[in-house]
């Protein structure tokens, strides 16, 4: 057997190593440009995942918001068309109100007085006094009585102030009679005809301070049409 001499064999091996190590060399050279895209890609694919995520969270926020203005719309829709609907209503009620009126006082000719009263106020006053309310409840007290009746109401004042003022304040008291016949009451308002009177017609003179006193008053009066029927009898108060 022949031996390979150990300077041969050394020298193959060194050769071998040399190769070996330019082949590892040139491979890492290769791959590496392979490696840093794929880490790439990967940074890439990552982030795109995150945007969509992001971007999924904020259209779900958005459809959220989407759908509550949704619901608020809806509920001020609804709220708006009940009220329509109320005032709707309430017109009716007036209009069927105001005919109910029409119809009376178109022949209010044919309306006779059962009882009136008269309250009185202070000056540049609208507030009723506990006499006043008292007179109030006994012309109020025969109301169950009357058979197709109607209160009027007619606000007066003295003559001391501009004409216009004094209009507003008849009418302000005359509202104060309504409201308490109509609050204690439940005299209907188509029940009721109103007018303030101002100082248009005076139940006494004005140059005395006792005769303004007695016209600054509200005349109330319960008046039916159904004279055939028995009725309450005339208890005009004095004035």
């Amino acid at each position: 057997m022949k031996r390979v001499p150990v300077i041969g064999v050394l020298v193959l091996a060194g050769l071998a190593l040399t190769v070996g190590c330019a082949t590892k060399k040139e491979v890492t050279r290769e791959t590496t440009p392979m490696t840093n895209k794929i880490n790439e890609l990967d940074d890439l694919t990552a982030q795109t995942t995150r945007n969509i995520r992001s971007l999924d969270s904020r259209t779900q926020q958005d459809i959220q918001g989407v759908k509550s203005k949704a619901g608020e719309a809806d509920q001020h829709a609804l709220a708006a068309g009940q009220q329509a609907d109320q005032a709707q209503q309430l017109a009716a009620n007036a209009l069927n109100g105001t005919n109910a009126l029409a119809e009376r006082v178109a022949n209010f000719d044919n309306y006779t007085p059962l009882t009136e009263v008269a309250v009185h106020f202070a000056f540049n006053k609208a507030d009723l006094t506990r006499q006043d309310k008292q007179q109030l409840d006994q012309l109020a007290q025969q109301i169950p009585n009357a058979k197709g009746y109607i209160v009027q109401i007619e606000g007066n004042t003295d003559s001391v102030g501009d004409a216009q003022y004094n209009y507003q304040l008849s009418q302000r008291r005359a509202s104060s009679v309504t409201q308490y016949l109509a609050h204690k009451y439940n005299v209907p308002p188509h029940k009721i005809y109103v007018i303030g009177l101002g100082k248009d017609r005076p139940e006494s003179k004005n140059a005395t301070a006792q005769g303004r006193a007695e016209n600054r008053r509200v005349d109330v009066r319960l008046m039916s049409n159904m004279t055939g029927e028995t009725q309450p009898s005339n208890t005009a108060a004095s004035r």
